[in-house]
């Protein structure tokens, strides 16, 4: 019999006063019986709506009835077919917005718990059984992934299993990107990412960190020194963005992308057992509503800050982060100042940040984005006493790649120009993700990384059968 109950099994998690004192995961899991439970709730639609909201094309109503079954292996084995990253999409995929946005259940009620249930697939597989992933046949090619985030190792994955001889180049020293450097331990734990990686080196791929492509190694050389038949460009959006104003130059000031950086990547949240200091003032500012706002914010508050501001023009309505991710970070005691704008940075004489002049925002008319537009309101400035502040207000490739290739077109944005399939202006060059949409989620880089995949495939077998 299904499960009618009109709302999901909820997800069971740290108290909040006790969370934002650690960087353990805030979600706990589902047990065997919650996801079982949950999986009933499924009505295995005929037309499958929820995987028109998957950029992967996750089979949902098939896992779901495995797990429903209590076939949690098999569950995991029919994610896999299409989804190399279940562990790490289960946990931070904005489910809301895509599969379970069309779930049918969400009419009259909750919709299934689709991403709660991919995570506890993916965990029971890591905790009970052994990854023995199968080498393909080598097909005689190469190709060479730039980047190892979410788009490039979906993209490595895709291609090893058709045969092709991968090599991943990252810039860092540790292979991850994005799910390294950025997201935060106590939402995607390092461990996930690493056996997601492990799993992916058994299968074939090889991976060259400190491998900076544009100055250790040019897209050109890939081709002409390496021998390489095709390049896939998966560098993503690393280089900050900053608000423009006075005093963005003083100390206590940072860019998300270090703040996070130092503190995920550098293992900054464990020092002194690792020598990387985060200097954190008494009172923080995080300016932005995005994800990685939020992020920066619940870190700040984690290292120590006694108050911690998320500062944006905007209303609470038109943040772009996952509710999910507002709603923790308010319960773990974050201080929203909406509707407000920075219009300069005040330090004291030694260049130490003292504090932030903001002035109160109204909504107007919505702009191209289709949120209202800010409009400042005359005579409203006023201070805010802060001792750090982290600006998180949208990232843009690296200029590196786009330097030293000739014949690859790039937007006014620095982003680089790909078709659908992600084929850019250079022959046998490919690119997705971040570095083609700028800042994005990573089931979007993942489904640009797929799609990469299936076009390189393409053309290197129309080229071999025109030679």
């Amino acid at each position: 019999m299904p499960n009618m109950s009109n709302v999901k099994n909820p997800m069971p998690e740290q108290a909040a006063d006790v969370r934002n004192k650690n960087f353990l995961e805030v979600t706990t899991g589902y047990t065997s019986d919650m996801a079982i439970d949950e999986a009933q709730r499924c009505l295995n639609c005929k037309h499958k709506p929820c995987m028109q909201g998957c950029p992967v094309a996750v089979k949902i109503p098939e896992f779901i009835k495995l797990v429903a079954n209590g076939e949690f292996e098999a569950a995991y084995k029919k994610i896999t077919e299409t989804n190399a990253l279940p562990a790490v999409c289960g946990r931070v995929c904005p489910q809301e917005k895509q599969c379970e946005a069309k779930c049918v259940r969400g009419i009259k009620g909750e919709p299934v718990a689709i991403g709660r249930l991919e995570r506890f697939v993916a965990d029971y597989h890591m905790a009970n059984c052994e990854d023995k992933p199968i080498q393909a046949e080598k097909n005689g090619k190469k190709v060479a992934v730039v980047g190892s985030g979410p788009s490039g190792l979906t993209c490595a994955g895709d291609l090893a299993k058709l045969g092709y001889e991968v090599t991943i180049y990252e810039a860092f020293h540790t292979a991850g990107g994005v799910l390294m450097y950025g997201i935060p331990e106590f939402r995607l734990p390092k461990e996930i990412v690493q056996k997601e990686i492990d799993k992916l080196k058994k299968s074939g791929v090889k991976i060259e960190t400190n491998t900076i492509i544009g100055k250790t190694l040019l897209v050109d050389e890939l081709f002409e020194d390496m021998e390489f038949d095709a390049v896939y460009i998966a560098s993503g959006a690393g280089l900050p963005s900053f608000l423009g104003i006075p005093g963005e130059s003083l100390n206590g000031i940072y860019s998300a992308n270090e703040f996070l950086t130092r503190i995920n990547l550098m293992k900054g949240y464990k020092f002194p057992e690792y020598d990387t200091p985060v200097y954190i003032g008494k009172n923080v500012a995080v300016f932005g509503g995005g994800n990685v706002a939020m992020d920066a914010a619940r870190c700040a508050k984690r290292l120590g800050a006694e108050n911690v501001y998320i500062i944006y023009r905007r209303g609470k309505e038109e943040l772009p982060a996952r509710a999910e991710e507002v709603m923790h970070a308010e319960e773990e005691g974050i201080e929203f100042r909406l509707l407000k704008n920075p219009t300069k940075f005040i330090g004291d004489e030694n260049g130490w940040l003292t504090g932030v002049e903001v002035i109160d925002m109204k909504l107007g008319e919505p702009d191209s984005s289709g949120r209202r537009r800010p409009e400042a309101v005359p005579g409203s400035e006023h201070i805010i006493p802060i001792d750090t502040a982290v600006i998180s207000i949208g990232q843009s490739p690296n200029p590196l790649i786009k330097k030293t290739t000739k014949g690859l077109e790039t937007n006014n944005r620095g982003c680089i120009v790909a078709d659908e399939n992600g084929a850019t202006s250079k022959p046998f060059v490919y690119a997705g993700g971040d570095v083609v949409t700028g800042a994005a989620t990573v089931i979007l880089a993942m489904g640009a990384g797929k799609t990469a995949a299936e076009a390189i495939d393409k053309e290197l077998k129309n080229k071999g059968e025109q030679i």
